[in-house]
């Protein structure tokens, strides 16, 4: 019944989630995070121009500034997967809220 075509549903819009993608940036663009509704990284982009223009002489200087705007970019993408979860998970109880279904779909 119900709760049959809940699951398939569920299960739809989790293969769904596996397919979209969101990109976030840090450093105005000299980082870039691509990460997939499932909250999985699919790719890390490194502008070497903008980052040239962020760093300083020092190479650890240098290295935890990179590292600081890849944390940036991964935690602004987080933001958006969370902002897409919902709104799938919107669609799918047509706006009721069901405590716990966010940390089913991966949020």
């Amino acid at each position: 019944g119900q709760a049959g075509q809940l699951k398939e549903k569920f299960e739809e819009i989790q293969a769904q989630l596996g397919r979209k993608t969101v990109e976030a940036e840090a450093g105005a663009g000299a980082v870039c995070v691509v990460m997939n509704g499932r909250f999985e990284v699919l790719a890390v982009r490194l502008d070497p121009l903008m980052i040239a223009t962020l760093v300083g002489d020092g190479a650890d200087a240098d290295r935890q500034m990179i590292e600081e705007l890849i944390a940036a970019a991964v935690n602004a993408a987080v933001i958006k997967v969370q902002e897409l979860l919902k709104t799938e998970m919107a669609s799918l109880t047509g706006g009721l809220n069901i405590p716990g279904l966010d940390k089913m779909l991966g949020g």
